[in-house]
């Protein structure tokens, strides 16, 4: 079998062991966040980082969506990164947007989070002051989801198919479930350019 069709055979696979009680669960929150005329706050690191700046752009425009990505400002990551330290970048962030019971996070990671190995500590602390805050936690996560799965209001946890490939596949289903998201009924207010132009 060449590497092409066994990587295709895991999305397959991938795709049916999605649980759409989750993905509902989690676009039930987000309509919640914005029936309370909450903000949305979208964190993720490395490729994650990349998919909640596009993801930021999809709520606002699709969703009508008060969105926000902290990663957008390089400026203020790297400051805050030199001078306080990359665990506390996004809640410190957080903080200066003055988060509250209102608004929600939209986490995208490929492990959720674990303070123990030190893998993404900086989204553990900034889940950790939404929750003392009382906003709401969403989760679009791999592996078996970490702190993110474990603390979140609701999570989807991408499957794990073939360990080789957590990465790329968690970070690719995070684009294809937040475009779920934004498609869904409960949350879409706005047409798309392409599909109101038929």
């Amino acid at each position: 079998m060449s590497f092409t069709k066994q990587f295709l055979d895991e999305v397959q696979k991938l795709v049916s062991e999605l649980n759409p009680d989750a993905i509902e669960k989690s676009v039930a929150e987000l309509a919640r966040v914005r029936e309370r005329g909450g903000r949305l706050f979208i964190l993720g690191v490395g490729g994650s980082a990349a998919n909640a700046s596009h993801a930021v752009n999809d709520f606002r425009k699709i969703c009508g969506f008060e969105a926000y990505a902290p990663t957008d400002n390089v400026s203020e990551l790297t400051a805050r990164t030199n001078d306080e330290g990359w665990a506390t970048i996004f809640a410190e962030w957080l903080k200066g947007s003055r988060i509250n019971a209102k608004d929600g996070l939209l986490i995208f990671s490929v492990g959720g989070g674990n303070l123990e190995k030190n893998v993404s500590p900086n989204l553990v602390s900034a889940i950790q002051l939404a929750k003392k805050v009382g906003a709401s936690v969403v989760g679009v996560v791999g592996r078996d989801g970490g702190y993110t799965a474990r603390e979140a209001t609701a999570c989807v946890i991408v499957p794990t198919v073939n360990p080789d490939h957590v990465t790329p596949h968690s970070e690719a289903f995070q684009a294809v479930i937040w475009h779920l998201f934004v498609s869904h009924p409960k949350l879409k207010v706005a047409k798309t350019k392409w599909e109101s132009t038929r």
